[in-house]
């Protein structure tokens, strides 16, 4: 096999982190929990949505528009370990048990989440 063909098939084998992610506002104290298969292309995506004026929670693009990314912190919460059964792709349940774990936690330490 030549190296052109062993990367791609090593491109293929690789699974991303999945799991759990916030958005705090550091002055406000709100925040925004999100679950994805692809935690790195998510927050990714989530940054360029906000610094581009287009994220779907309204309140937090509006928040990020008046303070500035300076006053946001980004924190990987959790991390979802694959199954060792191999055939396993679909973690969409998993994580929406996990996330509903993560607002129990956070909805004790009372602190808001920003409007859906």
């Amino acid at each position: 096999m030549n190296r052109k063909k062993e990367l791609k098939e090593q491109y293929k084998q690789m699974k991303p982190d999945m799991g759990i992610f916030i958005v705090r506002s550091n002055l406000s104290k709100k925040c925004y929990l999100e679950g994805t298969q692809n935690l790195r292309a998510t927050l990714n995506s989530t940054k360029f949505k906000l610094e581009a004026g287009c994220h779907p929670n309204k309140e937090l693009q509006k928040e990020w528009k008046e303070y500035g990314e300076k006053d946001f912190t980004f924190q990987i919460l959790d991390k979802l370990e694959y199954d060792k059964d191999e055939i396993k792709t679909d973690y969409k349940e998993e994580l929406a048990l996990l996330q509903m774990v993560w607002e129990e936690k956070i909805m004790k330490e009372n602190i808001q989440f920003y409007k859906s």
